[in-house]
């Protein structure tokens, strides 16, 4: 990854909140895992971006953190009249290959059309999962969590350019 953003308290105070927001309905509904389709739709789109070392989704990843550092450091202060500016652990995600990058965009390229085809509510969701997935994997606890998604993204691009390319079937 070309560049890291440092992921202070008050930009985990901001993904969390987001988290808390959408997590809330499904908690006092009736728990139907639909309920969390779109949050989950923008986590897994992030978590896709997460992988990517650099490019336009790298850059977005990288710089998610600098986005709500600053809006949740001023409202933690607001709030608790203590600054919450300490930064936490960094982590990343490494070694997308090629192949698995093509996986990447087609994955993007499904998050993007759910957004078009979805409401107004559930666009919110959607971007909503995108900036808390993509925070959270700015930490090196969720992001050694998923150290196997590369890995994961490069075997599906693999298969697939096996399978188009007809090894095992000629």
């Amino acid at each position: 990854m070309t560049a890291t953003s440092t992921l202070t308290l008050g930009g985990l105070l901001l993904a969390l909140i987001i988290l808390t927001c959408n997590l809330y309905p499904w908690w006092t509904g009736g728990r139907e895992m639909k309920q969390l389709a779109s949050f989950g739709k923008g986590f897994g789109g992030a978590a896709c971006a997460a992988a990517c070392p650099g490019g336009i989704l790298g850059w977005a990843h990288s710089h998610s953190g600098t986005l709500g550092n600053g809006a949740g450091e001023r409202a933690g202060q607001a709030l608790t009249g203590t600054n919450p500016g300490t930064g936490l652990t960094s982590g990343q995600l490494v070694g997308l290959g090629t192949t698995g990058a093509v996986i990447v965009v087609i994955a993007m390229t499904l998050v993007v059309l759910a957004y078009k085809a979805a409401g107004k509510k559930d666009r919110r969701r959607i971007i909503g999962g995108a900036y808390v997935g993509s925070v959270l994997l700015l930490t090196a606890g969720v992001a050694g969590a998923l150290a196997w998604l590369p890995a994961a993204l490069n075997a599906a691009g693999d298969g697939v350019v096996a399978a188009v390319q007809g090894v095992g079937i000629l």
